[in-house]
């Protein structure tokens, strides 16, 4: 079922979410069972309800164990108009339902003897049950059932990268980084030299598979891998790494940072993501008999995202920051091009193993890490689906270093830039019936009232470098 909104497009209605369906009202009465046997066997005092506003930022609500079995039923109503993007004050009624599957105790919590604290992630529902259009988590799980629907699990596998700082207070000036280390450097004269094993740490404890952990190629610069799992779980982990990150480096004495390029000199902090589609046990990406071990499928989800990579750029690079990163090609893509272990291309493909069918994948590499997950992924699914319902063709991986061609260059050999501001990136966003149709009207019309507001407060800035530059004139 479709409806029109203002901006001309199509949008779909979203159907009723997961707590709604019957055949899973099982699984997730055990879940809510387990949840209250937890709460009374390890006698935890406090659940965190999280869920996140529309630019990714993690909200919370406290609530004791005594609340949580009417919290199942009836779920936590808050003022949604209060919440970025949520509601308007006419209609701000809104629930927080916890999902029991994503129950988890969080670290560090009641190390001072106040007690164990938990948490559990929020189906955002209106207050009669319904699914709500502007939730996050929502937006993402539409997407991957119309992919189960034609048979496929979307699978992620992020690699997270992070600036550690002595501090994030500096009043506009140049942070400082908390070392001077380099890519793979072990920590040497470093103002946190066990961060990144606390940080895999406290991520495992919390059910969270940590591939591996190093130091990044900036002084200060640090990623974690998670291991791949389904991309609306993904999600989850990778607001709870963020969370957790910024615990760990607190504790550290020192400063986490996601913003896309804090620095003018050093590369910026993408969201790297391996993406994958599953036919049950089998990769649907994967065909041995392709001289790049790339199946028709996986030709065609490739073609997907590089054909509407411009116009889902304002959602996968969603700050003004993050066309600093783009725009200057940092160990970060500036055109929309594929290739084979070629890390200047908007999609790699990694040349590790490439006959073992389980790991064939694509690496994007435009994503930044202060992206809103839900949403990047939503529209990064959506686009590759559309590659393969509408049959696109992928033309001839890339073998240059796209970062180093000029402008005309890139144009010559037929790559098309991809936004190099975030106003470039919303005159894009604003044409696309694929974004239009992923986010659902209201989403839609927000985001880009927003981002145009962003825009023009950023452009009325005047900098450093004006006056420096222009005041004697």
């Amino acid at each position: 079922m479709l409806a029109r909104g203002k901006w001309g497009k199509i949008y779909p209605r979203f159907r009723p979410a997961v707590w709604r369906v019957k055949a899973r009202l099982v699984v997730m009465t055990s879940s809510q069972e387990f949840v209250l046997r937890t709460l009374e066997d390890q006698d935890i005092r406090y659940i965190r309800l999280w869920f996140t506003d529309m630019w990714g930022m993690l909200k919370s609500v406290v609530v004791v164990p005594a609340e949580i079995e009417s919290a199942f039923a009836e779920g936590i109503g808050f003022d949604g108009s209060a919440i970025e993007g949520y509601s308007r004050v006419a209609e701000a009624d809104t629930l927080a339902r916890p999902d029991p599957s994503t129950f988890q105790l969080l670290p560090f919590e009641g190390d001072d003897g106040t007690g164990l604290t938990a948490r559990m992630f929020c189906d955002i529902t209106t207050p009669d049950g319904q699914p709500s259009w502007i939730d996050p988590r929502q937006i993402l799980r539409f997407q991957t059932e119309k992919a189960e629907e034609q048979g496929f699990t979307f699978h992620v596998h992020p690699e997270v990268e992070f600036y550690l700082l002595k501090t994030i207070y500096t009043h506009g000036q140049r942070p400082e980084p908390t070392d001077l280390g380099g890519f793979f450097d072990q920590a040497q004269n470093d103002q946190a030299p066990n961060f990144r094993r606390e940080a895999m740490s406290a991520l495992e404890s919390m059910g969270i598979s940590v591939e591996f952990s190093h130091h990044e190629t900036a002084p200060g610069q640090q990623e974690i891998d998670l291991r791949h799992t389904d991309a609306l779980t993904m999600s989850d982990n990778i607001m709870t790494l963020r969370y957790l990150v910024k615990q760990v480096a607190l504790r550290n004495g020192v400063h986490a940072s996601f913003m896309p390029k804090p620095f003018k000199e050093y590369a910026g902090s993408g969201l790297h993501s391996h993406l994958s589609l599953f036919e049950g046990e089998y990769n649907a990406f994967h065909d041995t008999d392709d001289e790049f071990y790339l199946s028709k499928t996986a030709k065609q989800f490739i073609a997907g995202i590089l054909q509407h990579a411009p116009e889902i750029s304002a959602v996968t690079n969603q700050w003004v920051n993050s066309y600093k990163r783009i725009m200057f090609g940092a160990e970060a893509p500036t055109a929309a091009t594929w290739g084979m272990s070629n890390r200047s291309a908007l999609i790699r493909v990694p040349g590790y193993s490439p006959q073992k069918a389980n790991t064939r994948r694509i690496e994007v590499r435009s994503v930044d890490s202060a992206c809103n997950p839900y949403l990047a992924y939503a529209v990064l699914l959506a686009a590759g689906l559309k590659g393969i319902e509408e049959g696109y063709e992928l033309a001839d991986p890339a073998e240059e270093d796209i970062a180093a061609l000029t402008r005309r260059e890139r144009h010559a050999l037929g790559y098309v830039d991809l936004p190099q501001t975030l106003d470039q990136a919303l005159r894009k966003m604003e044409k696309s019936e694929l974004v239009a149709n992923t986010l659902g009207e209201k989403v839609f019309e927000f985001f880009l009232r927003t981002k145009w507001a962003e825009m023009r407060e950023y452009q009325a800035q005047i900098t450093s470098w004006e006056l420096e530059s222009n005041l004697p004139l």
